[in-house]
């Protein structure tokens, strides 16, 4: 079934949000989406009609197995077109996200899953974030966030937990990306900053909230 593309995003932002949550609730909903709480109410009982979640009102609400197909399919479509807009049209990681977002609303599953094809299967999208199968599975890997990480053992940048164009920007100037081998070489008390270094370049500095968002696994 086809859905509007403000339908998708209000199902998109619900998927996120109730992630490690009981309930969302409509102040949080309106804002994600920068939309006034009458706005959200109004769509909920539309999702709610077409059987895609479960609210009640004033205790929140949350995706149902319908719903949550529906969001898995369109983050799908996301990742794959970051992916494409990265790796095959040399965009640059911090600028794909709106396009990705214009993109995901197309509806075909035959593009969907060609462009998969072509792709060869990737597994992440360029911010390190797992790609949903065709399936609607996921492939978990365990990492941790550079902050927690030992000192002076190698580990490999395998995510970054916030994505705005400002952090992206940030990391690709210290020269940080999905896949940049590095090690921990000092933890600063202070301030909780960090001494990296990456591989075959000079010693850097990061903030703890840079270290928070930056997710690396075992190398």
């Amino acid at each position: 079934m086809k859905y509007s593309a403000s339908k998708e995003d209000y199902l998109k932002a619900i998927y996120h949000l109730q992630e490690g949550q009981s309930v969302v609730t409509t102040n949080a909903l309106a804002a994600a989406l920068q939309a006034k709480p009458a706005s959200i109410t109004d769509m909920l009982k539309k999702l709610k009609k077409e059987k895609l979640l479960n609210y009640e009102r004033y205790k929140g609400f949350r995706l149902n197995n319908e719903g949550k197909k529906v969001a898995v399919h369109i983050i799908r479509k996301h990742r794959l077109w970051e992916y494409f807009l990265v790796n095959k049209l040399q965009f640059g990681w911090d600028e794909v996200h709106e396009i990705a977002e214009e993109l995901e609303h197309l509806s075909s599953k035959k593009l969907v899953d060609q462009l998969d094809a072509f792709l060869e299967y990737p597994a992440t999208d360029p911010h390190g974030d797992p790609i949903p199968d065709s399936q609607g599975r996921f492939i978990q890997e365990r990492q941790v966030s550079l902050l927690d990480y030992p000192l002076n053992k190698m580990a490999k940048v395998s995510g970054v937990a916030s994505q705005t164009k400002e952090m992206l920007d940030l990391l690709q100037h210290k020269n940080i990306q999905i896949g940049t081998r590095l090690e921990v070489k000092r933890k600063f008390p202070f301030d909780n900053s960090l001494e990296l270094k990456i591989r075959n370049q000079p010693t850097i500095t990061v903030s703890e909230l840079v270290a928070k968002n930056v997710m690396v696994k075992d190398e």
